[in-house]
């Protein structure tokens, strides 16, 4: 490591940290400048101490030669002040570093600090820090409430926190939202009333999740994925009432000292959600946590603002969606999350208008559905109402599974547009789209419904929902299983060889056909594809039958680490626009369209992804992260250089959506 010759506190704390965007992420410490209410120096050249807030003594944070680094020790005396500066507690009544002795155990492990009660003898509070990259220490933490009776647990590394609770006699059992100021006592907590101004936009709830799993729901029996997000359901629904019909925006949606009471305020809160936006959950549904459970998850999320977080923000609530979508589950069905800066550069090539009907048939989370609407509102509309009438309008998508439709949904009311054209069908299969149980998605594709000259077509297409007119499709369809289905084969002329049925058919093949006919002539399209579609030479019977269909604007690679860890399945993002004739295309002519134009070609060098399938961020010459204007790291790919080099192309050819 070479010499660092900080000339400031911030110099010292950034080195200590490793990364200069630490000291923004420490989400605990807000407000607090820590330059101010630190003492941290360079005691000798490469040794640099701190000064402790409650013994005045000075502690090593980082000695250079000896490689040493103590991030955790800027944590503690940050907790410190704000123990005593916001919580009020005086330092006679705070410990650091004290001795837990474990039953006949000879060794002892030393406590963070431990906060008395008034007569500074019972330990009250007991705060575990660690280092903000360390996510582990809350059984460390528990056993510490044991051994010394506390009733109140802090667990940070200043990013997040857990704050345990251990209503003497009982074992730890429960937890809370915050801990008490000196003035108050644990029952004050729960009289607090909360606004929704108050809660805060910034967390991980990745992070979040996991602790519901491992403080609430481990060994419960429950289905994570559903009980998780029926609550999430019920903070929506609070938030949303809160901003439009409560008085002082006061939200529900909190601890109460009764874990029955707690029980029936989220769970009514839940019901009313399902009934609001009815086609998530049965009416009939109900949160099936036991009280003490519930009592458990509420106070982890009762602090945080999910309604309404805002562009950009909105990926931390798909991350931990993603996370509660089991890997067994995707790898079945051949279902991965597209990665972000992918969808991003299908949108930005694109280009999607604000008077554009856009669709994905094979949704999933709604990346794409999203990430046009933000293209929209950003390049087009600026007023809310305008932005709200367009995402209600415009946007459509269709998954066949559940649970990735209701996320869709859930990302969609997040995002604030309060409503969405999102179904739960399979969109490669005519038949589905008859019956009472597809009138909702029949009605709101009704207007997109192709017309023509001839009533016979029109009337078939009024049954199977076959062709569309929407402008703009991007998807990213499930790649795993074959079609063997003959029924369902029988509806596209790519399973069809010589006139006779093909045996199988891979689902991503039906997809393109599929996709085709729900644009317009004129149409654009974005799908991700196995790059074998585009290279194999059994392959070539699709190629031929897209270049009768579309003009092929773009081909762009992908790295093999795109869709890591799921995946390491070689994939290319083909663009195409369809040939202006939907008489052609609806009658199966191959026509003559097929003429020399110039298609764009890319292969992307930078996945964002190592080989395991974390993420990779940029760093500059110094080697240092590079960073965002809101201090977050910036990812390491280059298809935002390749969109970029997309759009000079696309306007040097005059096409119409970059003129």
């Amino acid at each position: 490591m070479p010499t660092i010759k900080p000339n400031s506190a911030k110099e010292i704390i950034d080195t200590v940290f490793g990364d200069v965007t630490v000291a923004y992420g420490l989400k605990e410490f807000e407000g607090i400048e820590f330059s101010e209410v630190l003492d941290i120096r360079e005691e000798e050249r490469g040794i640099f101490t701190i000064k402790d807030l409650k013994s005045g003594n000075r502690k090593l944070v980082f000695d250079e030669a000896k490689q040493k680094v103590r991030p955790e020790e800027i944590i503690r005396q940050l907790w410190l002040y704000k123990l005593h500066a916001q919580y009020g507690y005086p330092f006679d009544r705070i410990d650091t570093e004290k001795s837990i002795h474990f039953g006949r155990e000879i060794h002892t492990k030393a406590a963070d600090i431990v906060v008395y009660k008034k007569d500074k003898i019972t330990p009250f509070i007991i705060v575990e820090v660690k280092n903000p990259t360390e996510k582990k220490g809350v059984d460390q933490l528990k056993s510490y409430l044991s051994s010394e009776g506390s009733e109140i647990g802090v667990w940070s590394n200043g990013k997040e926190r857990v704050i345990l609770y251990r209503p003497y006699p009982k074992e730890y059992q429960d937890t809370l939202s915050d801990i008490p100021r000196v003035d108050q006592t644990i029952d004050d907590l729960f009289e607090i009333k909360k606004k929704w101004s108050d809660l805060s936009p910034k967390f991980d709830f990745v992070e979040i999740v996991k602790r519901i799993e491992e403080l609430a729901l481990a060994g419960s029996g429950a289905n994570v994925f559903e009980e998780i997000f029926k609550i999430i359901y019920a903070k929506l629904f609070d938030e949303k009432l809160a901003q439009e019909r409560r008085e002082g925006q006061e939200v529900l949606f909190r601890k109460y000292r009764d874990s029955e009471k707690t029980y029936e305020t989220i769970n009514q809160l839940f019901k009313n959600a399902a009934r609001e936006w009815p086609d998530t959950f049965e009416s009939s549904d109900r949160i099936r946590l036991s009280p003490d459970r519930l009592n458990i998850c509420v106070p982890l999320l009762e602090n945080i603002r999910l309604f309404e977080i805002g562009q950009g923000e909105y990926e931390i609530i798909d991350s931990a969606f993603e996370y509660l979508i089991t890997e067994v589950a995707k790898g079945t069905k051949g279902q991965y999350f597209t990665p972000r800066h992918v969808i991003k550069m299908c949108v930005k090539m694109l280009n999607p208008k604000a008077d554009e009907y856009i669709i994905d048939p094979a949704c999933g989370s709604g990346g794409f559905i999203l990430h046009a609407m933000y293209h929209v509102w950003d390049q087009y509309l600026k007023t809310e109402a305008a932005q709200k009438t367009y995402a209600g309008r415009y946007l459509f998508g269709i998954d066949f599974d559940d649970n990735m439709r209701r996320i869709s949904q859930a990302l969609m009311l997040i995002a604030g547009d309060g409503k969405h054209n999102i179904f739960k069908r399979n969109s490669l299969d005519a038949r589905e789209w008859q019956g009472a149980e597809s009138e909702d998605a029949r009605v709101a594709l009704k207007p997109r419904l192709v017309q023509t000259d001839n009533p016979q077509d029109t009337k078939e297409n009024q049954l199977t929902y076959r062709y569309l007119n929407f402008d703009i499709l991007m998807t990213n369809p499930p790649f795993a299983g074959e079609n063997p289905e003959q029924g369902l084969l029988r509806q596209y002329k790519l399973a069809k060889k010589d006139g006779k049925l093909r045996n199988n058919v891979e689902r991503h093949i039906l997809f393109i056909e599929r996709s085709l006919d729900a644009v317009r002539p004129g149409g654009r399209l974005a799908i991700v594809l196995p790059q074998g579609v585009l290279n194999n030479t059994n392959m070539e019977y699709i190629r031929q039958w897209i270049f009768a269909k579309a003009r092929i604007l773009a081909i762009v690679g992908l790295h093999g680490n795109t869709f890591k860890p799921h995946t390491g399945t070689k994939t290319s993002v083909l663009f195409l626009q369809k040939w202006p004739s939907f008489a052609e295309a609806s009658a199966g002519k191959e026509g003559e369209q097929l003429r020399d134009y110039p298609i764009f070609m890319a292969v992307s060098k930078k996945a964002g992804k190592d080989n395991s399938g974390d993420y990779v961020y940029k760093k500059d010459a110094a080697g240092n992260y590079v960073h965002d204007a809101r201090f977050r790291k910036v990812l390491d790919h280059d298809l935002d250089a390749i969109a970029d080099k997309f759009i000079d192309f696309a306007k040097k050819e005059g096409f119409r959506f970059w003129r």
